[in-house]
Parts: structure tokens; sequence; C-alpha cells
């Protein structure tokens, strides 16, 4: 198929069969227990559940309906993440994928490239789907549904920490915040005085260090070290630690001065007067641990290449949500929208 042919746009409807063969038949789907696979003509996937007495299955439903070079890469971690909280390991994925009228055969092989990679990095299989053209969307939508298994001994939920716990932050923040700026405010940074090098490293945030916090979850699930565990993402690490004192019907205290944000981070912030605690964390992980079991958690997280550090402690309910800032303690931050809405129109 010459270029002319790969960058004309396709009708609204169904992709064509053979295409939508070719697209299948490139992403993963080589697991011994998926029966039924994606095809042509297929619309279901079939799924042995697993073999191990009491085993849970986990799943996952998320969209993406927000404009992004990546879409098929945010859309699977978006819920590989709330799936690896759990301590599930993620096995099979089923995306919805909706494109607009007008879309170009080049740009859905991109989707599914994208799609593709991140599911074969991770060792997931494509079960199935569903692809389509339509004129109900003005832009690329994907809504993706995950399934994961995991031994009910491993199970852990965001409303298990109790007072006396510490809370604990793996990785660095805000990942995803930085990724999306540099991408989408790239000639106001150059303005600033942003290099291009810098920009790029910025905006390559989304893979390194990456907004999948799976290595980390599942690590400590596994060694049973955290009694909570929750994916910081909208809002930030401030909402996320709302999130889980709501869940878990506790306080927390935060001491703002020991959160991990790299410098590239904190200067990109501050030139887009954007507040680090309210913008979109995706890439760290959120927890509490009984205070004895913290350097042991830490240790594994760096036997596996991830940072870990206490960023607080949880308290009784009765003393609410608090932040410290040196000594002082301040009222804690609220965030009605992720602070990066407030660059787009």
């Amino acid at each position: 198929m010459d270029t002319t042919t790969q960058n004309l746009p396709l009708p609204t409807g169904k992709l064509p069969p053979a295409f939508l063969h070719q697209l299948l038949q490139a992403l993963p789907h080589a697991d011994p227990d998926l029966i039924l696979g994606p095809g042509v003509g297929e619309d279901a996937a079939v799924i042995r559940v697993a073999d191990s007495p009491g085993a849970l299955c986990v799943i996952k439903s998320d969209p993406i309906t927000f404009t992004t070079d990546q879409i098929g890469h945010y859309a699977l971690h978006v819920c590989v993440n709330d799936l690896a909280v759990t301590g599930a390991r993620p096995r099979f994925y089923l995306p919805v994928i909706l494109f607009p009228a007008g879309t170009a055969r080049s740009d859905i092989q991109e989707v599914f490239r994208q799609i593709g990679t991140a599911c074969t990095d991770l060792g997931i299989a494509v079960a199935g789907g569903h692809t389509e053209i339509t004129d109900a969307v003005r832009q690329t939508v994907i809504s993706g549904t995950l399934y994961g298994d995991l031994p009910p001994h491993q199970l852990v939920t965001s409303h298990g920490a109790t007072p006396g716990e510490l809370l604990v932050l793996a990785g660095i923040m805000p990942v995803e915040a930085v990724s999306i700026m540099a991408r989408t405010q790239r000639a106001a940074l150059q303005d600033l005085g942003w290099t291009p090098a810098e920009l790029d490293r910025a905006a390559d945030f989304l893979f390194d260090p990456g907004i999948s916090v799976l290595q980390p979850a599942l690590r400590a699930a596994a060694r049973q070290l955290v009694t909570s565990m929750h994916d910081p993402t909208e809002g930030g690490v401030v909402t996320a630690i709302r999130e889980l004192a709501h869940a878990s019907h506790v306080g927390i205290r935060l001491d703002v001065d020991a959160l991990p944000i790299p410098d590239l981070a904190r200067r990109m912030c501050q030139d887009l007067d954007i507040d680090p605690l309210g913008a979109i964390a995706s890439g760290c992980l959120l927890c509490t641990a009984k205070p004895t079991q913290v350097p042991v958690l830490i240790r594994e997280w760096q036997a596996i290449g991830w940072t870990g550090q206490p960023i607080g402690e949880v308290v009784p309910p009765a003393q609410g949500l608090a932040l410290r800032r040196g000594t002082q303690e301040v009222p804690f931050p609220y965030f009605a929208v992720d602070e990066i809405t407030r660059l787009f129109p």
C-alpha cells in the first residue's frame, strides 16, 4: 500500500475486515489461558479461570478522552495502575476505540502500535475489544477494560490505613503533569528560556521514569508490607491523600518538605504557575505501612530500582488533614480540578 493510500481517511463505521485483521494480528494475544482471542467476527473473549483455589479476578474499566499523541500508552497504563494498587497482576486488555470521521489509516495504525507495545512490555494479552470510526466523537476516545488475577492473601485496598502508620510514597512527582506540560506548552516554555533538550527530557517523563506503578505495587503487595495503596491521578498527590483518608476514615499529616519533586518538575510548575501538589501525578505510588515495615518496604523498592520515602503519618480521624511546611502546620489544600487544566482554554 503506497503512502498516499495510507493517509487517506476511512469512511464512518467499522474498519474494513482485512485492515482490522492486519491490526489485530499485530497485537499480543499469546496466553495459554486465552481460549478465544480477538478476531474479525468474534464478539467476546473466552478466558480460562485460574486453577488456583480462591484466586480473585480483578477488573477495571477506564476511558481516555483527551487528545494526546500517546493515547494508546495512556489508555493501558491508567487501567494497569488501578489494578496494581490492589495487588493484582494484569492479564487481559479489551480496548474500545472510537475514531472521529476523517481519521487516516496511518493514525489508526499508530494507536494500535502504541497499545501493542505497551501490552507487550507488561506481558498483557489483548483479548478483544471494538474499533470503529464514528461521527459521535470529535477526537479519538479509548475506553479499556483490563482483567487481572490475584491470590486472596495479596489483596490490598485503599481503606486499610490505621492511625499510627506512616504515609509512604514510591517514585517522584508529578511525572504525568510534567510530560503533559512539556508536550502541550512547549512554545510558552521555550519563551521562558527552556532549552529543546530540557523540554525533550520532560516530555519523555511519560516513559522515563514512566507513569506505571505496577512494579512497586506488586512488590509491596506480594511481601504484605502495606496496609493500603492508592494511585495519585487527577488532582495530584493531595487529592489522592484526601481519597485515601476518606476511604480509611482517618486523618493524615503530610510533610510537604519530604515530597520527592525533582528540580526539573519544580521549575516547570513554577514557570507555568502550577502547584505540583495538585497536578496529575500518575507515576508515583501512595501507601501506608506500619513504622517497623517501612525500612523493609523501601529496601524492597530499591531492589527493583525504585525510590521511596515517608511523607507523613496517619492520625485519628478527629485530627483531620493538615500539611506541614518546615515547623509550621497549615490548612490542607483542596483542588476542585487538576491544576494543569488551568493551562487549557
